[in-house]
């Protein structure tokens, strides 16, 4: 494997931060270790510099204020997790969101074979 393959290369600030998000996503609940820290913060801190400048680079105010988003929830991982506490919450298009939230819907389908639709909810 050539040492250019090794590294992951997004064609654009969006790609790359989809890769930070998946990442962030995919350490969340592993246990803290000095690595992971540094890890976290070296993601943070391209975060807030490489990835910001490219996306002014690029004229996507909306990725500016992704990047800015993304560094918060980060940051405040850092915090949480120091504290002892897991992390309540993931990255989802570029933003914090809480977990267990959204709509929730109901899925149990009653086929009655009466007339009209069989989705029917037999009031």
């Amino acid at each position: 494997m050539a040492e250019k393959d090794r590294y992951y290369q997004p064609s654009d600030v969006e790609d790359a931060l989809l890769e930070v998000q998946k990442l962030f996503n995919s350490y969340r609940s592993a246990p803290l270790t000095q690595e992971l820290l540094t890890y976290h913060q070296n993601l943070t801190s391209r975060l807030t510099s490489d990835l910001r400048d490219a996306a002014r680079t690029e004229q996507r105010p909306d990725l500016v204020t992704a990047t800015q988003q993304m560094a918060q929830a980060m940051q405040n991982w850092t915090n949480v997790r120091l504290s002892g506490q897991p992390y309540p919450g993931r990255l989802r298009h570029f933003k914090f969101v809480p977990d267990a939230t959204g709509p929730k819907f109901k899925r149990h389908v009653v086929k009655d074979h009466g007339s009209g639709t069989h989705r029917s909810s037999r009031h």
